[in-house]
């Protein structure tokens, strides 16, 4: 008698390799994506061959590799339309300017371009070039058309070129896609907050004060970025308004760079309507009146005089909107004594819904370290967390959010 197979089919990934420097980091990707349980299939396309062989793709992927739309032997064992449904999930890596082209435009004259257009299943897109051509007009339109087209992206990250400069261009790092592309295959169920937007800020805000100098604060990102992960993990479509910071975009959002608290405003602004805004950014509270256009020089007559003005008040201008404000509003109280109290009184002062606050004054480092200590503090009382690292404070309000918006009154 024989038993039937149990053992779970593995998730496929039709991993495409597009023709860039950034192919060699598509056999680490294979190696991480391995490690998950998930079984790879590599296409690669025509310049992808002159970085990476079909041989290195095979042996790491234990699969076929596939790369000539015309291959009758290929095409009768397993067709493009096939290959293309076959899979769980697509991920292009490198994505470059020309493929992407190719599918913003439903181009389709070689196999990896026509495996993208063939497909119904979710596609995971990983830019790689050169930061002059990520920043093209022609290449800013080709990725609005394939995200308005449902098309995921992560990365690119900003760094060193093996071209010598500098900048948005470089492809994401294998792990970092892999995760993403688990996340992708989570199923539905498990994304809560699937169609929903919401809003993360994050980061410090740095007011100049000449062209050297500069008003910030000690903020790291690292809970703000972590919560805009965690929301995304959740299914949302997340834009996150970032201050400068030292840190790695998270994948699977919306990333738009600021400097000032201006500049916070006017991005927050711009990316609403949105069910859920998280103002979890340091924002200066001052600004200088008048920045300087030189360099201040000591002169021997003392420190200059600094007139500070109040910056904008993005939580509360958010809170108070007459219309399209957010369902959910959420702010944070970094505070150094009466944790609770502040909050409390900062809820009523803001207009916000809750105020998730922690202690910025004890010795762990909370400011630039990886745990935290919350209050979530809503017209229903406070709820105080335990101490937990940021991903799991992140975690924790993600769900709580989603949560809240499933209610019929939950503030």
């Amino acid at each position: 008698m024989t038993l039937p197979d149990t053992t779970p089919t593995p998730r496929r990934i039709l991993l495409i390799i597009g023709g860039g420097i950034a192919a060699y980091k598509a056999l680490e990707l294979i190696r991480a994506l391995r490690k998950r349980g998930l079984a790879v299939r590599c296409v690669l396309t025509a310049a992808a061959q002159h970085f990476v062989t079909a041989l290195s793709a095979g042996s790491l992927s234990g699969d076929t590799v596939y790369s000539d739309l015309f291959s009758l032997t290929d095409e009768a064992a397993m067709g493009h339309i096939e290959l293309s449904r076959d899979a769980d999930l697509l991920i292009v890596a490198p994505a470059t300017a020309d493929l992407m082209a190719k599918m913003a435009n439903g181009l389709a004259n070689d196999l990896a371009s026509t495996v993208l257009l063939a497909t119904d299943k979710p596609v995971l897109v990983a830019p790689a070039m050169n930061v002059r051509m990520w920043l093209h007009p022609a290449t800013r339109r080709n990725v609005e058309r394939l995200r308005a087209d449902g098309a995921s992206f992560v990365g690119p990250d900003e760094g060193d070129m093996a071209c010598g400069e500098f900048g948005p261009g470089r492809m994401a790092e294998p792990e970092r896609i892999a995760e993403a592309a688990v996340e992708m295959l989570r199923p539905a169920d498990a994304k809560p907050l699937s169609g929903r937007h919401v809003i993360v800020t994050s980061g410090p805000t740095h007011e100049p004060i000449d062209p050297v100098r500069f008003i910030a604060n000690r903020s790291s990102g690292k809970q703000g970025h972590a919560i805009a992960a965690a929301c995304a993990r959740l299914g949302a479509r997340v834009t996150l308004v970032s201050g400068p910071v030292a840190i790695p975009d998270p994948s699977g959002v919306d990333v738009v760079r600021v400097e000032t608290a201006v500049g916070m405003l006017e991005a927050v602004d711009a990316a609403l309507p949105a069910d859920v805004a998280v103002f979890c950014a340091a924002v200066a509270d001052w600004r200088v009146a008048a920045q300087g256009g030189e360099k201040m020089k000591k002169d021997g007559k003392g420190p200059p005089a600094l007139v500070l003005v109040e910056n904008p008040d993005i939580l509360a201008t958010t809170a108070h909107r007459a219309s399209g404000r957010p369902d959910l509003v959420v702010g944070f109280a970094a505070e150094t004594e009466k944790v609770i109290a502040h909050a409390q009184d900062k809820l009523r002062r803001k207009g916000c819904d809750w105020i998730v606050a922690n202690d910025v004054s004890t010795a762990t480092g909370v400011m630039g370290g990886d745990s935290n200590t919350v209050h979530v503090v809503s017209a229903k009382g406070v709820e105080s967390w335990p101490t937990m690292s940021k991903a799991a404070v992140a975690d924790a309000l993600a769900r709580r959010i989603a949560a809240a918006l499933g209610e019929s009154t939950w503030v």
